[in-house]
C-alpha cells in the first residue's frame, strides 16, 4: 500500500507509549510528519522519540495526563512552541476496566468516562483552534479518534467501556457535522480485537482468560496495523473523508 507524503504535516498522538498510539506515532514520523507524542510515562515517550530520531524522524516526548486539564493545556503549550499549528490529531489514549455492573465500581467507571471521553474532549479543545485554522489556510487537516467495536458489540462485563468508546463513536459522528463544513476531516477508527496493553489493565484472571480465549479463537490485531490504517486515511487526497472505519481479525464476526 501506498501513501501520500505527510512531509509538512504536525501531529498529535496521545496514549503513544505503547500500543497503538506509538505504533501510530512511529508511522506518521516515518511518513514525513513531525510528531508529538503525548502519554503520562515519560520515560517510555523518551524512548520512543529516540526510536523516531534515529530513524531521521522529528519527534517530541510530551509528558501530559488526559485526565487532567492543566495537563492537557500545558502539553498543547509545549507542542506549539516547539512545531507551532497542528494539523492532525489522534485521540487513542484509552483504558479499559471491564468488571460486572453489579461490582459497583464507581472508580473505574470515573476512569474510563475521564479517559475515554472527556481526555478525548480535553485534546479537542486544545486543538480544534489549530485543526480550523490549518483547513482555512488550505491544509489538510484531520482529526482521528480511536473508538472500539465494543461501542456496538455487547461483551458481558464490558459494559461501562463500551458505554465510553459509544459515545466516542457519537461523538465524532457528530462532530463531522460541525468540522466538515469547515474542510476538517473526522475520522472515527473501531478496532477490534487488537494485541495491546488495555489487556493488561484487566484485573482478574477470569477477565484474562476470556481475553485469551477469544484472542486463540479469533487472532487479532497487531498494533502496526492500526498504524498502518491511520497513515492511509490521513494521507488521502484533502476532499476525501473516511469517516468511519471498522477493522477487524478476519475470523472475528
Amino acid at each position: 500500500m501506498s501513501y501520500d507524503d505527510l512531509s509538512g504535516r504536525t501531529a498529535v498522538v496521545t496514549g503513544a507509549a505503547s500500543g497503538i498510539g506509538e505504533a501510530v506515532a512511529v508511522r506518521l514520523a516515518a511518513e514525513g510528519a513531525r510528531v508529538a507524542l503525548l502519554a503520562r510515562r515519560a520515560d517510555r515517550l523518551e524512548t520512543v522519540v529516540a526510536k523516531i530520531r534515529a530513524a531521521g524522524g522529528a519527534a517530541l516526548a510530551v509528558a501530559a495526563d488526559v485526565t487532567d486539564d492543566a495537563s492537557v493545556q500545558g502539553a498543547a503549550d509545549a507542542v506549539h512552541e516547539a512545531f507551532g499549528t497542528v494539523d492532525l490529531v489522534v485521540n487513542n489514549a484509552g483504558v479499559m476496566l471491564p468488571h460486572p455492573v453489579d461490582d459497583g465500581r464507581l472508580d473505574e467507571w470515573q476512569r474510563m468516562i475521564d479517559t475515554n471521553v472527556t481526555g478525548v474532549l480535553r485534546v479537542l479543545r486544545a486543538f480544534t483552534g489549530d485543526l480550523v485554522a490549518a483547513a482555512a489556510q488550505g491544509r489538510t487537516a484531520d482529526l482521528v479518534n480511536v473508538s472500539s467495536i465494543g461501542a456496538h458489540l455487547v461483551f458481558p462485563t464490558y459494559a461501562v467501556y463500551g458505554a465510553t468508546k459509544a459515545a466516542v463513536t457519537q461523538l465524532s459522528q457528530a462532530l463531522r457535522a460541525e468540522f466538515g463544513p469547515r474542510d476538517v476531516r473526522v475520522t472515527n477508527v473501531e478496532p477490534g480485537l487488537t494485541e495491546t496493553e488495555l489487556a493488561d489493565h484487566i484485573g482478574s484472571a477470569e477477565g484474562r482468560a476470556q481475553v485469551d480465549g477469544m484472542l486463540a479463537e479469533m487472532g487479532s490485531l497487531a498494533a502496526a496495523d492500526l498504524a498502518d490504517l491511520v497513515g492511509y486515511v490521513t494521507s488521502r487526497p484533502r476532499h476525501v473523508n473516511l469517516s468511519q472505519v471498522v477493522v477487524l481479525p478476519t475470523r472475528q464476526a
